[in-house]
């Protein structure tokens, strides 16, 4: 629970006195306890224990977890204006505790049995259990029916196959939320479950940590599961065709969150570039007197808050029902597009120095590059979306 927080905290309706508590703490973390640490975390590529521990004694492991086991169980509008405060710093800081809450979490509280969930989500909400999201694998991405890693039935339990890249936080994971397709394949559905797999289970076999563009400090790396077995219980929600409706819901909640991260960085690449446009000189000018350059500033603020608008409104449609497909995709592709173009003109606004490590834009620059790519990349988004739309057309027509 975050620091001085007695009341009760609740998915879907929290009392708006607490949450304005809530974010208030956070962004008094992030701004003065993390930002002044943001080299620190690149050079050393890991977040200090010392604010690990802040954060987990803040409930930041499991603040969209429901309190019943023992988060604090924001929901996903409140989420979004907690995101747009941790992505004004390192990315780092909210990939160590996003797949507890988000990907690998919800699909635990969305779809869980009650046992599942007494076992795992009070552990994952204090922080001293990580999970770790498995999806992704060669071939098989964004498209979670390119599967190819399997789970045979054998007697009371299952015997995992395969291997996973790129998995988020897998070097210090204590369970692993893995999809597989069923062998032999079921006669209806597509085939593909999940299962809760304990890090220490004989045949998990973790990789040595990916070396990334940016992020340093967020860990990702391969996970081998050679004949991996597990007990009846592992399965996630007791049936198979349960697997592909969590991956998706749970991406779909995920890409909101992601837009609502890309608008934070966003929001941190203008500020930069307003404080050095405002004070650096060329010649005897302010260069933020030139109108070239206040053209590029209008161009990120104009992006940012489009991105901020956009995401309350896809966070409000999903927790209302009105829409958990084709807004999510929206907000998603417009928000890490439009970051990317923001943190590029951050660049310009400082000129060569923009270029150079330990400048702050730099590291943005590179830090928000990965998320037009994981939650599904721009261009599933744009099928996600157009198809979407199109199939809406062709149920009215008929």
């Amino acid at each position: 629970m975050l620091d001085g927080m007695t009341t009760t905290l609740a998915a879907p309706s929290v009392d708006a006195d607490v949450f304005d508590a809530v974010l208030s703490q956070v962004r008094d973390f992030v701004r003065n306890r993390v930002v002044p640490r943001e080299i620190e975390i690149m050079d050393g590529n890991a977040i200090p224990e010392d604010l690990r521990k802040q954060a987990a004694a803040m409930g930041l492991f499991g603040y969209a977890i429901p309190e019943e086991w023992g988060g604090i169980g924001l929901n996903l509008v409140q989420d979004v204006e907690l995101a747009m405060e941790l992505g004004y710093t390192s990315l780092a800081l909210r990939s160590m505790f996003g797949t507890n809450n988000g990907i690998a979490g919800q699909v635990l509280v969305g779809f869980g049995t009650d046992a599942q969930k007494e076992r795992w989500l009070p552990a994952i909400a204090s922080g001293d259990v990580v999970a770790s999201f498995a999806l992704t694998e060669p071939g098989a991405g964004s498209n979670p029916a390119g599967l190819r890693t399997t789970a045979r039935a054998d007697g009371d339990g299952w015997v995992i196959e395969g291997g996973k890249q790129f998995i988020t936080n897998a070097p210090i994971a204590g369970v692993f939320v893995v999809f597989a397709k069923v062998e032999p394949a079921p006669e209806k559905g597509n085939g593909i479950a999940v299962f809760l797999v304990p890090a220490d289970a004989e045949g998990v076999e973790v990789g040595p940590k990916d070396a990334k563009m940016g992020q340093e400090g967020a860990w990702t790396a391969d996970v081998i599961f050679n004949d991996v077995r597990v007990g009846a219980d592992a399965l996630v929600g007791g049936e198979p065709e349960v697997g592909y409706r969590a991956a998706m819901t749970s991406l779909a909640r995920g890409r909101v969150h992601i837009a609502a991260l890309s608008v934070g960085s966003a929001q941190r690449a203008l500020d930069e570039s307003v404080a050095y446009a405002a004070s650096a000189k060329q010649g005897d000018s302010i260069i933020g007197d030139f109108q070239l350059v206040q053209a590029m500033i209008a161009d990120q603020q104009a992006g940012v808050m489009a991105g901020r608008a956009l995401v309350r409104e896809a966070a409000q449609k999903y927790v209302s029902g009105e829409d958990r497909r084709i807004a999510p995709s929206v907000a998603k592709l417009f928000c890490t597009e439009m970051v990317g173009k923001v943190a590029d003109l951050a660049v310009q606004v400082h000129g060569g120095g923009g270029y150079m490590r330990h400048v702050a834009v730099e590291r943005i620059y590179r830090d928000v590059r990965l998320l037009r790519l994981y939650e599904g990349t721009s261009e599933i988004q744009r099928l996600i979306i157009g198809g979407g739309l199109i199939n809406q057309a062709k149920r009215n027509a008929s």
